[in-house]
This record gives structure tokens, sequence and C-alpha cells, in this order.
């Protein structure tokens, strides 16, 4: 007696194997795509600026080489805190020196004939008009600017420039010309979609940052410091948005010293000052679409000039 095959139990195993093929794609491509915007930098925003002349100063490198450094002023970069020389002499002498730190935008050298005629090498430092207001009439705080910048322009492009044989030209403002820079204004972390098996607990210091109010709602968040003793390595905030399904309607913005996020259409507004500074081009943000948290790691900034 010839077997009698039932297609319509095939269909279904197909169906199944085809299901759970799908699935299976789905699970590597996210896992793919993951690891692909975790290893991705955010993408910074970036302004240019036209640095206005301060002061020339002359030093040399050590070879010999003649090299001369621009000092520039710019309203659009910020100042330094401002401590007075007992506050930062002992601030220098201490353990916590690289808490103070000097914001300034390091140019590409140039290229340039001395009095002489002879060949040099010239590089541009902007730094804030307030504190180059400040610096003018602050010896003890101008020669602790020249150091700091000599340093960055040492590591910035490897060379070694004799710290204590510089000195400052009278007659002239700048050497060469003065080009337009590019400064980091603020940052927009990619955020990503996680599953459970990457959640984890945060421990650390709980902040309390200031926010400020919109006519969205704000958010339950909370921010906390790692670790809790002295300078933190780095900040995480975690913010509840029961109301949000997918990342594409979360815009993220990182400053320096702020959170701002949107949550589109006009469901969410934070805007949160935090207490320290922190790198945002270096920052990450993953959203849970399960719990419905937002957890953004911020590495705090240590070093004494910016990028």
């Amino acid at each position: 007696m010839a077997s009698v095959t039932d297609k319509s139990l095939l269909s279904a195993e197909l169906q199944e194997e085809e299901e759970k093929e799908e699935e299976e794609f789905q699970h590597l491509l996210l896992q793919a795509t993951q690891k692909i915007q975790s290893a991705m930098p955010p993408p910074a925003q970036y302004k240019p600026i036209r640095p206005l002349p301060g002061f020339c100063l002359k030093t040399h490198t050590d070879s010999g080489e003649k090299v001369f450094v621009n000092v520039c002023r710019s309203p659009h970069i910020p100042p330094p805190p401002d401590l007075t020389n007992e506050e930062m002499a002992c601030l220098i002498e201490s353990e916590n020196a690289s808490d103070f730190q000097i914001p300034m935008s390091l140019g590409e050298p140039h290229v340039e004939v001395d009095k002489s005629g002879n060949g040099c090498t010239a590089y541009d430092v902007t730094i804030s008009t307030s504190f180059f207001n400040k610096m003018e009439s602050n010896q003890f705080l101008k020669e602790f600017f020249v150091t700091v910048a000599l340093e960055g322009l040492s590591e910035k492009y490897k060379m070694y420039i004799s710290h204590p044989e510089w000195r400052i030209l009278r007659n002239r403002k700048f050497m060469g010309s003065i080009a337009e820079q590019t400064i980091r204004t603020k940052s927009k972390p990619m955020i990503q979609e996680m599953d459970a098996s990457q959640i984890k607990e945060t421990t650390g210091n709980l902040l309390q940052p200031s926010v400020s109010q919109s006519s969205a709602t704000v958010p339950d968040f909370t921010l906390v410091a790692e670790p809790s003793s002295s300078h933190p390595d780095r900040l995480v905030a975690n913010i509840c948005l029961p109301k949000m399904n997918s990342v594409r309607s979360l815009e993220l913005d990182l400053g320096e010293d702020r959170i701002v996020l949107q949550g589109h259409p006009r469901l969410y507004h934070l805007d949160i000052f935090i207490p320290y500074s922190i790198v945002p081009e270096e920052s990450k943000a993953q959203f849970h679409k399960g719990t419905k948290i937002l957890t953004v790691w911020m590495p705090t900034q240590r070093p004494l000039l910016l990028p």
C-alpha cells in the first residue's frame, strides 16, 4: 500500500525552519551591529574661530631649532577656574595638580622666516580672552601657562622644547600669520540598543546635578560618580524613559559639563549641568528596550589641554 504524505505538515516544518533561521540571522545581525557601533567614535561637532594676536615667545628645541609660539586669544575658548596665586601654588604642589585645567587650542605648525632670513617653525596657541587679560598682569600665572603650553606642544608634536630658555618678544605680537582654527563644541554619542544580558549595576557616589526645565516631561534619572572617592574616572547616568520604544526618537547632546536629551515628539526633555568636566567624544550611550533605561557612560577630563 502506497504511503500518503501530509503536505501541510511539511510546509509547517519548513516554515518553522525558516523562522528559526530568520531569528538566528536577526540575532547575529544585532550582535554585529552592536559591535560596530561600540567601536565607532561618536561624531563630534566643531566650529571655526579666528584667534586674535596676543604675544609671541621664542625658544628652541633640543636640537637647536628655533621655535616661535604665537599666544592668541578668543572669547570662544572657556577660561580655567579662577584661582589666586596661593591657591594655584598649593594645588601644583599637591597630588591634585591635574585637576587644574587650562583650556587651549593648539594649531598646526607653520614654516616662517625670521628677521635674519632663516627658516623657523611657528605654532599658534589660543586661550580664553578673559584668561589672557588676567595673565597679562600676573607674571606667576603667565609663567605657569607658558610651561603648560610648551609641554602640550612637545607632547602633541613629539619634540622636546627647552622650557627655561623661552622669552617674549617685545616688538612682535606674532610670527607670520595667524590661521583660522577649529575647536570642538559638543558631541552626540551614538545610542545603541542593548539586551538584558548587557545590564550591569553601577555603584559609586550619587551626584545631584542642576536641571533646566522645559514644557516636555523631565524624566527620572540618577548620576553616579565612579569611583566615589577623590576625582572620579567616569560618570554614569541612568535615565528612565518609559514612553520611548526606539532610539530613533532620542537625541543626545553632550558638552563638557552638560547633558541635553530630547525624546521626540516632545515626550521628554532633560538638561543637566554636571559638576565635572567630561570627554564627550569618548562617551557611550545604550538604550535597553526592556527596561526603557538609557545609560550614558562619560569619562571625566584629567588632561590639562583640550585636543
